[in-house]
């Protein structure tokens, strides 16, 4: 039937006056088969007819009537045809229309297809739009009428209370459609759906806006306003969060500040800006409270941390890195009202209150801990002048009344604080002073480096540049110097001694910054020219680091046999080892070569107990550097020999390590040998703990290496990890010497049994707050390494517990649902710092072995059916993937295959494969606590996730989970479907359409 044929079945309805159900069964009786009334525009057509007259035909708009109750026309159909009609001042015909709207504003709702779903969204936008230029129009005529009646004109046509009743009733009919959240987020969608079309709402509001000034009614005029400002929030309604949480304590952040300021000082500072930022979003931190949380770490950090080189890398870290991080967290968009100044100046009015562990502080530094801190921060902008004061002067009268250490011991104590703020500007001072040239002169560059030996001031330098970023650059540069005594000429004796102790200097300050921050900072950066320094050279094959195992007969230790055989000629001499025209470089290589010489010739007899001593004495005696390369090889020789025959080389190794205290040829001696030493301790501290001989008598109260032997003996790890992880938890945060632990435990029981057994310490709290707490704890104490641990949360141990009925007990709320929050944080966390690139040095440089391979587990052709899959499909009588009959995509179709992700990622593969296995949970038809954890995990996700992110995990949601997860109470909700549906794509828009619609 054509349009033409419908207009006149109408107007002959009308001629003969039909009643409405008389109209239905004729024309249904006229109409072609199997055609939509929608399609032929029914709704449209009967309006039209309806509205020719200045007042609506009664009998046609009961056909309309008819139409609407027995869903001959689509709710969209009507909002569509209404908002075509523009003539305002028809009111009559206007108010009908409104009557009509009535009807179904109440219950708009579509079960048809998503292209249906998505034209109801088009529709209500249009009837906004309509609204809105009703209400404006309204508006217009009220203001001509009142300027009329002031200029004694002629009145527009209408009485003022019958515009006024028809603005009334477009108002209310406006706020009725526009109050409700669902028909928001279908407006939400068309805007999606057609950018263009959201102009014509704009234009309204702006039209309506101006004309809303002239009311003289102020509550419609209130009303009007309340409208309008619900339609503006429209593109932000995914934006908007809930409620802060009421606690004040956040140990994540403490822990995670701990983590970074004990083991990760020479990382840069925007990962760790992102992860605090991640952290403050998913657990909705309010401002003042996250930066108190972040001081609060930093002062325990500097009152717990062991003395010597962890307490300035401390220092360093509180007061120059964790300034430029909050300079960095200030660029962030903040709340409308927030002001990030005023939050800090907050946060420190709370640290204030704290005044135990500010005078600990204080006490343990000898200075202001506060005042310096408050000044770097009014320095970068982060505190106005004023607070500035107000808070110095505050903590000047709390002192007053602290206590003070005694005034003999403070008067010759130097404050690491202003040491460290000293040491900044220096360090760049010595990088320009470095890349001078020098080949001319370089007796000036010696006495730089000479001054940087004494006393603490390398260890403060490098602490100073680790925490500003500095120290790859100067780790750069040393490897350079180290290089530059290769090139010598004709030199007399005085220059070859600036040349042995510029190398020699060099390559002890290198050792030290690796044994101090890692091999990494060096080995993760290589030298850009093609030839390979001798350091980094040496470092890769010859050093002993943790974890590092050496062959002591490899080639790198005895290069040439010739020069071998000259240098133990050289050492055994009784005349003094010149200088003049050494390679240095090639006497380090050739060391551990004369070094073996040496030893067998001692076992075989032919060389005397005081032989050995005085070649020893030559080794130490000028070139620090030797004596070094000598001990790397003898720790690698001694690893590899039973207990009863290490005596020999062990005594070489102290004979090496005890100072010469006689007159050297060489300047900086003394400075040169407390390095030295330092460095041998670290090297051979492994050695002689296996044979329980210590290296130098011990000094009381000073433990020469930090978090060294920290597992408990003879106790399973298994233990020792639930007793340090119950003193964690009752203490309600993690301290230093408990991560070095946790990395420890981590090492050596390899990720999966690490994650696994601290899964099973949450599962068994019954309690909500202590959960929470847990939660916070292990997503921190995870961070040690995020990457593989979440790998193995969400591929391994959480499909377990899904897969397996035997273990659905354990997932009951609350602690399901702490394991839920646990879950979804790692795996944002992972995945927003695996897509940038983030891991740290700690991360990268270690060794995975016990991953299962995540290729067989989760194949990449799709019509393989994975391991887990399979898991899956035994635990029902059908498979759970098979696909009901009105499913029309592929029930893994997802997001992330749209947008083109890299499959081949485990962390990509692994998050598919979690949200495969929670659509068929969804689908299947046991209902327990695995589908209440799969509730828990997808609210977590809508809580969590920052709205509107295209690269969020949720892209890896199969697009028909839509229509299973607004079946559960919890999730039937119109923002939970526009939070987890990708409104980037016209698939998903279609998805969160039919869902929402279904409502």
């Amino acid at each position: 039937m054509k349009v033409v044929n419908l207009k006149q079945a109408i107007l002959q309805a009308w001629k003969e006056r039909w009643s409405d159900y008389q109209w239905a069964i004729n024309i249904k009786r006229n109409c072609p088969k199997g055609v939509t009334w929608d399609y032929l525009n029914l709704a449209e057509a009967l309006m039209e007819q309806a509205m020719i007259g200045p007042s609506p035909n009664p009998l046609i708009l009961s056909y309309l009537k008819y139409a609407i109750s027995s869903q001959m026309v689509s709710y969209a159909s009507v909002l569509t045809a209404m908002s075509k009609f523009d003539d305002f001042s028809r009111e009559l015909c206007v108010k009908s229309l409104l009557e009509i709207m009535d009807m179904f504003s109440h219950r708009l709702s579509c079960h048809g297809k998503a292209e249906e779903c998505i034209g109801l969204c088009r529709s209500l936008l249009s009837a906004v739009v309509w609204l809105l230029q009703g209400c404006a129009w309204y508006c217009e005529r009220l203001r001509e009428q009142q300027g009329a009646a002031a200029g004694q004109a002629v009145p527009a046509p209408g009485s003022a209370a019958g515009v006024e009743a028809s603005l009334k009733a477009c108002q209310e009919r406006l706020e009725k459609l526009i109050k409700s959240t669902k028909n928001r987020s279908l407006i939400h969608i068309a805007r999606l759906e057609e950018q263009a079309s959201w102009a014509n709402v704009e234009q309204a509001v702006l039209k309506l806006t101006d004309s809303l000034s002239s009311l003289t009614n102020q509550t419609l005029r209130g009303k009007l306003e309340e409208s309008v400002s619900l339609v503006k929030s429209i593109p932000q309604m995914l934006s908007a969060q809930g409620d802060p949480p009421v606690h004040t304590s956040f140990p994540s952040v403490h822990a995670f500040v701990m983590l970074e300021g004990t083991m990760n000082l020479t990382g840069d500072t925007q990962p760790l800006v992102e992860q605090l930022m991640m952290i403050k979003r998913m657990q909705r931190i309010p401002s003042p409270l996250f930066v108190l949380e972040i001081w609060k770490a930093c002062f325990t950090g500097l009152i717990e941390s062991p003395e010597g080189t962890e307490e300035l890398k401390w220092t360093a870290f509180t007061f120059l890195k964790i300034p430029q991080v909050l300079l960095r967290l200030k660029k962030y968009p903040q709340g409308d009202k927030q002001d990030f100044m005023e939050d800090v100046n907050t946060a420190f009015e709370y640290l204030l209150k704290l005044t135990p562990l500010l005078d600990k502080a204080d006490q343990r530094c000898n200075c202001d801990c506060l005042s310096l801190l408050l000044q770097e921060c009014n320095k970068l902008g982060l505190l106005s002048e004023a607070n500035t004061n107000n808070l110095t002067s505050k903590r000047a009268e709390d002192r007053e009344f602290a206590p003070r250490l005694k005034t003999a011991e403070n008067a010759n104590i130097q404050p690491n604080p202003g040491l460290i703020l000293r040491a900044e500007p220096t360090v760049t001072n010595i990088l320009k002073t470095v890349d001078a040239d020098h080949s001319k002169s370089p007796e000036g560059l010696l006495g730089v480096l000479g001054h940087m030996l004494s006393g603490k001031s390398l260890d403060l330098l490098l602490a100073a540049a680790a925490a500003t970023g500095k120290l790859k650059s100067f780790a750069r540069k040393f490897i350079k110097l180290n290089e530059f005594p290769k090139h010598m000429s004709g030199e007399g004796s005085k220059s070859a001694s600036v040349r042995a102790l510029l190398f020699d200097i060099s390559f002890l300050m290198l050792c030290h910054v690796v044994q101090t921050y890692g091999s990494e900072l060096i080995l993760s950066d290589p030298s850009p020219s093609g030839e390979v320094p001798f350091f980094e050279t040496w470092l890769q094959t010859c050093m002993p680091e943790e974890g590092k195992t050496l062959n002591p007969d490899h080639p790198c230790f005895r290069p040439e046999s010739g020069k071998v055989e000259n240098l133990v000629a050289l050492l055994n001499s009784t005349s003094e080892m010149k200088l003049v025209q050494m390679k240095w470089h090639e006497i380090c290589l050739n060391t551990p070569g004369a070094i073996l010489e040496v030893l067998n010739a001692w076992e075989n007899g032919v060389l005397s107990v005081e032989n050995v001593q005085k070649i020893t004495d030559n080794i130490k005696g000028k070139v620090c550097s030797m004596a070094i390369c000598a001990v790397a090889w003898l720790v690698a020789h001694v690893r590899m020999l039973g207990l009863d025959e290490r005596e020999k080389p062990q005594t070489m190794i102290r004979q090496l390590m005890t100072p010469m205290y006689g007159e050297s040829t060489l300047q900086f001696y003394n400075e040169r040998v407390v390095i030295m030493t330092s460095i041998m301790e670290r090297m051979c501290a492994d050695v002689f703990q296996q044979t329980g001989l210590s290296l130098r008598p011990p000094v009381e109260g000073q433990d020469p290496i930090p978090y060294r032997n920290l597992l408990p003996p003879r106790q399973p790890i298994h233990e020792a990890l639930h007793s340090q992880f119950r003193e964690v938890l009752n203490k309600g945060w993690v301290d230093s010497k408990a991560l070095h632990l946790f990395e420890n435990l981590l090492n050596m029981g390899g990720v999966f049994w690490f994650t696994n057994n601290l899964v099973k310490e949450l599962l068994k709290e019954t309690r909500k707050e202590w959960a929470l707490r847990v939660v916070e704890l292990l997503y921190s104490i995870f961070c040690l390494d995020s990457h593989q641990i979440t790998l193995t949360l969400l591929g391994t141990i959480l499909p377990n517990l899904l897969t397996d009925p035997a273990h659905w007990h354990s997932l009951t709320d609350p602690p399901g649902k702490a394991l839920a929050k646990l879950s979804v944080w790692c795996a944002l966390s992972a995945y927003s710092s695996h897509h940038k690139g983030q891991a740290s040095a700690r991360q990268r440089k270690r060794q995975r072995e016990d991953i299962e391979d995540y290729n067989s587990l989760f194949p990449l052709d799709d019509t393989q059916p994975s391991k887990l899959m399979r898991l899956l499909s035994s635990n029902e009588d059908e498979p759970v993937l098979s696909s009901p009959g009105d499913r029309t995509m592929s029930s893994s179709l997802s997001a992330s295959q749209l947008h083109a992700v890299n499959m081949r990622d485990p962390l990509n593969r692994v998050l598919a494969n979690l949200f495969l296995l929670i659509s068929s949970i969804l689908a299947s038809k046991t209902a327990g606590p695995h589908t209440q954890f799969v509730q828990s995990f997808m609210q977590e996700c809508v809580e969590c996730l920052e709205q509107g992110s295209r690269g969020s995990i949720l892209q890896f949601m199969p697009f028909t989970m839509v229509s299973e997860l607004v079946k559960l109470p919890a999730l039937a909700k119109p923002k939970v479907v526009l939070s987890i549906s990708d409104l980037t794509l016209p698939l998903g828009r279609r998805v969160a359409a039919k869902a929402i619609a279904a409502l």
